[in-house]
């Protein structure tokens, strides 16, 4: 087969655009649903939404373990092209909020830096609900494939799920920083606690430290515990902000907001 024609078959290889994401997208479906019995006989849709919803769900519901070299190929080159359409905001374009820290609205795996935070569960290997919009979800969708199994065999090396308010360092594969920072932080039931608020005081103090070790210089944080796991907003950006401020200068942070609320908030706590 000469390579004309075999650019034809092989979603890697051809000119780069929206024809090449296509063919990259519906390899992909297909060998994913090829992969599991129970959606074998699905086919991927026409419409191009409808197709990357479909990637994505796929993508959340599949298991930790090992794939064929040339399906992270494909994954690879077609997440890299999704987040570069979306456009990367480097952490050099952020204007301090105060010396050494910065406050950015927008999307968390579409940020460059050296790490951003996942607010991670206590089985640490991401969000299993298709399409589900929590942090957890997005940072695994668009690391690819590989961050689940590294988280996987994290859990299963210390053989016991991940303590809230400790910290596990892995790469970050398809994303535009290169590491991933993983925590998991207090769930309130009820009333807030001072032991909510000391562990979630040791999320950002955890990776913060595990930061400093790997020589990772900027880091970008969620806001840890604020969405499913109802810390108060208010509360929980008084503790980063203290916990942050005492590594100024040792290590730049982004804290990092999705809603116009918590952009608010800590507003008013920085500058």
């Amino acid at each position: 087969m000469d390579t004309d024609e075999k650019s034809k078959t092989d979603p890697r290889i051809g000119q780069e655009g929206p024809g090449a994401q296509e063919q990259r997208r519906l390899f992909l479906i297909r060998r994913l649903l090829e992969e599991s019995p129970r959606y074998g006989s699905q086919q991927a849709p026409e419409d191009r939404t409808e197709q990357k919803k479909l990637l994505r769900a796929l993508m959340n519901v599949r298991l930790p373990r090992p794939i064929g070299e040339d399906f992270l190929a494909v994954q690879d080159g077609y997440l890299q092209a999704e987040t570069a359409a979306k456009g990367v905001t480097d952490i050099k374009d952020l204007t301090p909020a105060e010396p050494g820290i910065y406050l950015w609205q927008g999307d968390i795996t579409a940020l460059g830096c050296d790490a951003i935070v996942n607010a991670a569960n206590s089985g640490m290997t991401g969000c299993y609900v298709p399409g589900h919009n929590c942090i957890d979800n997005c940072i695994h969708t668009y690391a690819g494939v590989q961050l689940r199994l590294a988280c996987a065999q994290i859990i299963a090396r210390q053989g016991h799920e991940e303590p809230t308010g400790t910290a596990k360092l892995t790469p970050a594969y398809n994303l535009p920083c290169r590491y991933v920072l993983h925590t998991v932080g207090p769930i309130v039931e009820g009333a807030v606690t001072d032991a909510d608020e000391r562990l979630l005081a040791s999320c950002y103090r955890s990776c913060l430290e595990l930061a400093r070790q790997n020589g990772i210089e900027s880091v970008a944080f969620c806001c840890i515990s604020t969405g499913v796991f109802h810390f108060p907003k208010d509360r929980a950006a008084r503790i980063a902000v203290e916990t942050v401020r005492r590594y100024r200068g040792e290590i730049e942070v982004i804290f990092n907001v999705h809603s116009r609320e918590n952009y608010e908030i800590y507003s008013r706590l920085l500058g």
